[in-house]
């Protein structure tokens, strides 16, 4: 099965556990909106590539799927949070409307609450036969969407007189995919530390990436509302670095992220994934320039 099908399929079962028995009309409506149709599902694809390089084998197989839905329905939850009119007030997310916009604010606020539950719980799940690698795993999705230095802290940068924009780039975007990589190696068995590196510059590169289409591209192209930054007075890596510096910073930290992958036999396989998402999320009228910068 192929990385792609194994994330949709995990995931599935995470929101079937989700909304089955008493779980409102609505709400159940909500989590599916949240998480189907997804992204580009990165997140879970480098936890599961981080556990395959890390050794793991089928007797692991439930633990990283768990760890790989657990991953991806944070970042849901973000999302959707983040979509709400106390922060962007944005209509269109993934190429439709908002969870807010199509079941109401409350609706919305609590199928974010209830992705954050329902991901410790596949988590948890997915441990079953594997309990000694639950405490450090939720040790490291705690971090990364936590109040000190993940998403959480991240979101709450936003409403600071002043922000510095390494650190709230590194929390609002880095954190997730720092733990999604390490939380790959311990479903694995592993010591994630080695792996650190790679998502904290994956997770700049994203956001600088993030940034130029916010600045530059448009909503089709996007799947979601343009020039948020501009629009809500936030720091971006365009406004600090100019178009061409952070294109520049960019394709630097993109071949930084592909020096620190660790010699092992996945290896290839993993840059090959990194170079297509970074190329994939520049605007098509920029994709030039960051080739040849």
């Amino acid at each position: 099965m192929d990385y792609a099908a194994r994330i949709e399929q995990c995931l599935e079962k995470a929101v079937e556990r989700a909304t089955q028995g008493g779980c409102p009309p609505l709400l159940s409506k909500a989590l599916h909106s949240a998480v189907f149709p997804g992204g580009a599902r990165l997140r879970p694809q480098l936890t599961l590539a981080v556990a395959a390089a890390s050794g793991a084998g089928d007797a692991d197989a439930a633990c990283v799927d768990g760890a790989a839905a657990a991953v991806e329905l944070m970042h849901c939850a973000s999302l959707v949070h983040d979509d709400l009119p106390c922060f962007d007030d944005a209509d269109l997310r993934r190429g439709k409307a908002t969870v807010h916009k199509l079941y109401g604010e409350e609706i919305a606020v609590l199928a974010g609450d209830g992705l954050i539950v329902q991901a410790f719980q596949a988590m948890a799940d997915g441990c079953c036969d594997n309990p000694m690698r639950l405490p450090a795993l939720t040790a490291c999705l705690s971090s990364a969407v936590g109040p000190s230095g993940g998403i959480v802290a991240g979101q709450a940068w936003e409403s600071e007189p002043r922000i510095k924009l390494q650190e709230y780039h590194c929390a609002k975007t880095g954190s997730l995919f720092v733990g999604a990589v390490s939380a790959g190696a311990l479903a694995a068995g592993s010591d994630p530390q080695s792996w650190r590196p790679l998502g904290m510059k994956i997770g700049e590169a994203y956001q600088l990436a993030d940034d130029l289409l916010d600045a530059r591209g448009n909503r089709e192209e996007a799947g979601k509302p343009v020039g948020q930054d501009q629009n809500h007075t936030r720091p971006s890596a365009v406004e600090v670095y100019g178009l061409k510096g952070t294109l520049k910073r960019l394709a630097r930290i993109v071949e930084e992220a592909v020096q620190s992958i660790p010699d092992c036999e996945g290896s290839e396989g993993l840059k090959r994934l990194i170079r297509a998402q970074s190329e994939r999320l520049v605007p098509a009228d920029l994709a030039t320039d960051m080739a040849a910068a």
